[in-house]
């Protein structure tokens, strides 16, 4: 008989390991398609028209938004199917063994069971509540440790040449200082709760299992003392021991599953809050500190109160205010027309309002009032003074943020592509490259001046109605930023540019000009136009 069972056990091996390992593949693959659907939702929302930018610079209630998307959707998917395994397998158990148990024992020693579960999990969770706040401060301090060490990366040659290492060294010492203490004291706390959790869901579970399954052999009255011998009672004792210290595992494990849930609660509450915040922004609604203004500023500045038309050809401000997303007024009435073929040069001291001039006609800030007539947003293009290098090939920055199927679509061929980088002499990187597409780290392989070139040539490719050029010819040679001006002027592009070099005027007809103390003026560029100081 033994070899009997033992080669039976043999041949069932591969069975029992498949499936094992399929409960292991099915829980990896859920945990995976989760964190799939989770991304591409979040992801989906994220990138709908201008809501990444809006959540950064319109919305402060959400810090790290890179953290939330890629660590914590992570982990809330780890933990829900976690939670899901934890939970399906203790109550198939509990199930099975209650059914056996009343058969062999009653029913009152289940419920004995069931109840001490309900009492002990009531008490653990009101004990667990810290976890949840805790898990979303660590997440939090994690996002803000992330962040610095990023922002050293990002901007680590401007701090050399500031020698600030060992200043940097000490935001970072202290933001992760800040997130170890916030551990050790989640480490502390948790351990405190592994001491409440082992006493109440295992070992006193195990007691009162006891005590229940010993009653009716103990009480010598009981009708099994009459019907059964003293090795039937030992066995029918032994059997109903082993389920009930079963069912007793079976259910501290999902009394200790509360613990997972509670820290589930706080990666939920952090996924919560970002879709919250995503819904919100793509409703035009946002949520940020104002500055203090008297009341009655406080009751004209509403976000997105103006009004904006769609009109080609034509840019218009009428009587709409200039002011930050926090409510801080650059300008209290901005009006002006430009028609298509009349270029403005905007100046001004910083912190003027240029910038936010061309934030609010590119829809970024809401408008606090008036009227604004523009053509949509397809057909206004935003030169920075440092052009943004995508990844990918060459074509993809001249194309950007067209595909390469876009580019197809619209009949330009790569030879008309090789013209606009003659034009802004940049027909020696395709040569150097040998292919358009080449893939290179553009924005260290490009140089100030080749990057701002690119961003023209990519100008030149989308041949919007409006262009706005923002000091974007700073590392050009004189010679090419005329030949710039003119081309644009040549394909009907009209120009919004902010520079204070007077070698740009005869290329503008009117100036808009800013002082910095709310007031403006927009006239035509004469010869008696005095020169502005920057």
């Amino acid at each position: 008989d033994f070899k009997i069972f033992l080669f039976s056990f043999i041949k069932f091996m591969p069975l029992i390991a498949l499936v094992n390992n399929f409960l292991k593949f099915g829980l990896n693959e859920l945990k995976l398609r989760c964190r799939e659907r989770l991304t591409q939702y979040l992801y989906d929302q994220y990138l709908q028209g201008f809501t990444y930018y809006k959540m950064g610079n319109l919305d402060n209630r959400i810090a790290n938004a890179d953290q939330l998307l890629t660590q914590d959707v992570e982990k809330f998917c780890n933990s829900v199917v976690d939670l899901y395994s934890n939970l399906s397998k203790p109550l198939l158990d509990i199930g099975l063994y209650i059914f056996k148990l009343t058969s062999a024992i009653g029913a009152q020693g289940p419920t004995i069971m069931m109840s001490y579960l309900l009492i002990s999990g009531l008490f653990l969770t009101r004990l667990r509540r810290p976890i949840g706040k805790m898990t979303v401060t660590e997440q939090r301090y994690e996002g803000e440790y992330r962040y610095v060490n990023s922002r050293l990366i990002t901007n680590s040659e401007e701090i050399a040449f500031y020698n600030g290492n060992m200043r940097e060294k000490q935001t970072i010492h202290a933001t992760f200082k800040k997130l170890v203490d916030h551990l050790h004291n989640f480490i502390f706390f948790r351990f405190s709760m592994g001491f409440v959790d082992s006493i109440i869901a295992k070992y006193l579970a195990t007691v009162v299992g006891y005590l229940v399954v010993s009653r009716p052999f103990l009480n010598l009255s009981h009708p099994r003392h009459l019907n059964s011998t003293h090795s039937e009672l030992l066995e029918d004792y032994y059997q109903s021991g082993r389920m009930l210290l079963r069912m007793s595992q079976a259910l501290g494990r999902i009394v200790l599953a509360g613990r997972e849930m509670t820290r589930l609660s706080g990666f939920t509450a952090r996924i919560t809050e970002l879709m919250k915040v995503l819904k919100e922004l793509n409703a035009g609604r946002y949520e940020r500190t104002m500055v203090s203004q008297q009341e009655k500023e406080k009751l004209l500045l509403v976000p997105g109160s103006g009004q904006i038309f769609n009109r080609d050809n034509v840019i218009k401000f009428d009587h709409t205010p200039l002011a930050t997303p926090n409510g801080d007024i650059l300008i209290k009435e901005l009006t002006f027309e430009v028609q298509s073929g009349t270029n403005v040069l905007v100046c001004g001291p910083n912190g003027c309002g240029k910038s936010s001039l061309f934030r609010v006609l590119g829809e970024l800030w809401p408008l606090f009032g008036g009227h604004l007539t523009k053509p949509e947003r397809g057909k206004l293009f935003y030169v920075p003074q440092r052009p943004y290098m995508t990844l990918g090939s060459l074509r993809d920055q001249v194309i950007y943020p067209d595909t390469h199927e876009d580019q197809r679509k619209k009949g330009i061929s790569d030879q008309v592509l090789k013209e606009y980088l003659d034009n802004v002499q940049l027909g020696h990187i395709l040569d150097r490259e040998g292919s358009w597409d080449n893939v290179q780290d553009w924005m260290d392989v490009l140089s100030g001046g080749e990057k701002q070139r690119m961003a023209m040539a990519r100008l030149f490719y989308h041949k919007p109605q409006f262009a706005i050029l923002d000091e974007c010819t700073s590392a050009v040679s004189v010679d090419v930023e005329d030949y710039i001006y003119s081309h644009c002027r040549t394909v009907g592009i009209t120009l919004f540019t902010v520079s204070h070099r007077k070698s740009l005027w005869k290329h503008h007809e009117y100036y808009l000009h800013m002082d910095g103390r709310g007031n403006y003026e927009f006239k035509p560029i004469t010869e008696e136009t005095v020169e502005f100081g920057s």
